[in-house]
């Protein structure tokens, strides 16, 4: 496949002997089946675009091709050193002019999935929003199906607090023995107020308690974004759009609190730029897409943080729920 074989995986092997946390049997890793694909429109580019998620050999991670673009400038693993903008999405680049915005929603139900090797060749700047949550990404991979791997996955163990402070806003990352979210968010609006949402990350609770929850946005702030080169695909189908202190939205809200659900959502794709499957808490306080970014930088950059280690038999059990 194009490129790959130059790609070498982001972690070393653990080394021999070095025994996963969990203890018992490893878990392995695991790509799709099949080939999943879907045509839909950027959220902020407006740009129609079609994208295919194939399986690939272990050991490659996620990584983004662009079709309409020629040699170095095609790949683009999705990484956390690789993220190269966060305003109002998360964007990776490859420093030779090839780029894909708004990976946060497909990297969270890839995530959720326990897909650790898969490449997504996109024709377009941006992955198609769909409804503006993960759960079409949900159905795409439980239509394509999982593919156990014959390699040890790996995961990045969380070995101490890791926090990142700022006007407000917080992240951070603690030890835990499961993957596990937890987000407040506070707005003015009546309509929002204070949300807190907690979440251990399982596949079938992320398909039924996250994946559905929409992005949002405000009336007021629209033309706004346009000008800005934002939002020209956003639309009450992709979007909750609240006006005067309500949802404009004729089927009203997924979930009572769909609004800290989807800040969760985006957390968890963030986070799976790290490389591997964090085992770890994460809480969010009014955070986004660049404090979650920080925060990576922030754990990778202390190497008493965290440690690589095959996945235990309780991860992978974990996944399965």
């Amino acid at each position: 496949m194009f490129g790959l074989h130059n790609i070498k995986p982001f972690f070393p092997p653990v080394r021999d002997g070095a025994a996963g946390a969990c203890g018992g049997s490893t878990a392995r890793q695991q790509t799709l089946a099949s080939v999943a694909t879907c045509c839909g429109t950027g959220v902020h580019t407006g740009e129609k675009v079609s994208m295919r998620i194939l399986p690939s050999r272990p050991d490659t991670g996620i990584v983004f091709i662009r079709t309409d673009l020629k040699n170095g400038a095609r790949v683009i693993p999705a990484r956390w050193d690789r993220v190269v903008d966060t305003q109002l999405s998360t964007v990776i680049g490859n420093g030779e002019g090839g780029l894909v915005a708004t990976i946060e929603h497909l990297m969270a139900a890839l995530r959720a999935f326990g897909i650790d090797n898969a490449v997504v060749e996109i024709d377009g700047p941006e992955v198609p929003v769909m409804d503006g949550s993960s759960a079409f990404f949900v159905d795409m991979l439980e239509d394509a199906g999982i593919r156990e791997q014959d390699a040890q996955r790996r995961e990045i163990v969380v070995l101490k607090p890791v926090e990142v402070i700022g006007k407000g806003k917080s992240v951070r990352l603690e030890p835990a023995a499961v993957p596990s979210f937890s987000f407040d968010i506070s707005f003015p609006q009546k309509l929002i107020q204070h949300q807190h949402c907690d979440f251990r990350l399982t596949r079938s609770a992320f398909k039924s308690e996250i994946s559905r929850a929409r992005t949002f946005g405000f009336y007021e702030e629209i033309e706004h974004l346009r000008k800005m080169g934002f939002a020209r695909g956003g639309s009450l189908e992709n979007a909750i759009v609240i006006k005067d202190g309500a949802v404009m939205n004729e089927q009203g809200l997924r979930y009572s609190d769909e609004f800290v659900r989807h800040k969760l959502l985006d957390a968890i794709g963030d986070m799976a730029l790290a490389g591997a499957p964090l085992r770890g808490r994460f809480y969010g306080n009014c955070s986004g897409h660049s404090m979650n970014n920080q925060l990576l930088r922030a754990l990778f950059s202390d190497p008493e943080a965290w440690r690589l280690s095959e996945a235990g038999a309780l991860a992978e059990a974990a996944a399965e729920v």
